[in-house]
């Protein structure tokens, strides 16, 4: 799950990792009184925000009110914005870039680290960015801050600094269960190193380990969120083909072998592991909702037995009447029987995975 800037950073804050003072407002009268100049950036789930006119600033109450209502009106990238972080505006000196993240190669957390911050880190030329694999079991170090420090740039005080905030940060990153924490630009003001921007995401599956985090609801569609209180695990893509396995890993095998075909997945939809037949009927309601050419049901029955498949796949049929192309694979438990019940309703099933994209296919070109 993405965090929203202002959640971010009140997780840094919650760790010592120092942040602008600041504070989210929903509505313009949400601005208090203030001295000074103040920096209204819009809260989406989406880069580019400067670009799009997403960050401003004001030095009255006024001005501030008037440029948050304008960009509460804005849409960035199809995001609607629904709220704004009014923060104090800094004294920019230079700034720099620093995030730990799940490496997949090393199966470890690894920091990266530059002196040119500020900008997409693709951007910066691999010479300039500094990485540390960290040993679990061991963690960051004092070591890890004055090794990264010294190729930064860091000395006395400043080096000391961005010790501690790679150490809290990596305290947060664990304690959080995120797969990403990145602060970009990490700037020095006035003496300070501070995260001027947060970039935070948690793993989704450990929401329920943090009951101060709610799942933020604009990285789901409508669609999505009505699935997923149903008790689906589902995610609206763009192609034409609707979607529904079992099995995390066996439905994005699914989506990969239709690509594979030249064939674009409409969903994914992950059955889980159900032996019931209105589970199975029920979950058409949702793929046809978003509205494909065609459905492919790819089931390998181990908990989930084959012959219940058919049975909630012949009543979502006619309860629903689809007339769309179905073609099932259904291997597993009773897959005999199943596919039998299939066939004798006119569906198309196959034993194999490949065989049934391939029928898939064949309709589908036929039907062009």
């Amino acid at each position: 799950m993405n965090l929203y800037e202002y959640q971010g950073k009140a997780l840094f804050r919650k760790f010592g990792v120092p942040t602008p003072e600041g504070y989210v407002a929903f509505k313009p009268e949400d601005i208090k009184e203030f001295e000074g100049e103040r920096v209204i950036k819009a809260q989406v789930l989406t880069g580019g925000r400067g670009k799009s006119g997403g960050v401003k600033f004001a030095s009255s109450l006024e001005e501030a009110r008037e440029l948050a209502r304008q960009i509460l009106a804005m849409e960035i990238k199809g995001h609607k914005v629904h709220a704004v972080l009014v923060e104090e505006k800094l004294k920019i000196e230079k700034e720099f870039y620093v995030s730990i993240l799940i490496d997949r190669s090393t199966r470890s957390p690894l920091i990266m680290a530059s002196p040119e911050g500020g900008v997409e880190i693709e951007s910066v030329p691999d010479e300039k960015i500094y990485k540390f694999v960290v040993n679990p079991e061991i963690g960051v170090q004092p070591f890890v801050g004055r090794l990264l420090s010294k190729k930064m740039g860091f000395t006395g005080d400043l080096a000391k600094q961005f010790t501690k905030i790679l150490m809290n940060l990596y305290h947060m990153f664990r304690e959080y269960d995120a797969e990403l924490v990145e602060i970009n630009p990490l700037v020095l003001s006035e003496g300070k190193l501070i995260a001027a921007d947060s970039k935070v995401v948690i793993d989704t599956d450990s929401l329920y380990r943090h009951k101060d985090l709610e799942e933020n609801a604009e990285e789901k569609t409508p669609l999505e969120l009505e699935a997923n209180k149903a008790g689906y695990a589902f995610v609206e893509l763009d192609g034409n083909v609707g979607v529904i396995a079992n099995g995390a890993g066996l439905t994005m095998a699914t989506l990969d072998t239709l690509l594979l075909y030249g064939l674009k997945p409409r969903n994914f939809l992950d059955l889980g592991g159900t032996d019931s037949v209105d589970i199975t009927k029920n979950a058409f309601t949702y793929v046809l909702k978003a509205n494909p050419d065609a459905i492919l049901v790819n089931i390998f029955g181990g908990v989930t037995k084959c012959d219940t498949v058919a049975q909630g796949i012949i009543a979502a049929k006619d309860a629903f009447n689809i007339n769309l192309p179905i073609v099932v694979r259904l291997s597993g438990v009773h897959e005999e029987e199943g596919r039998k019940m299939l066939e004798e309703k006119g569906i198309h099933a196959f034993a194999d995975m490949r065989h049934a994209i391939e029928k898939l296919k064949s309709i589908m070109e036929g039907s062009q």
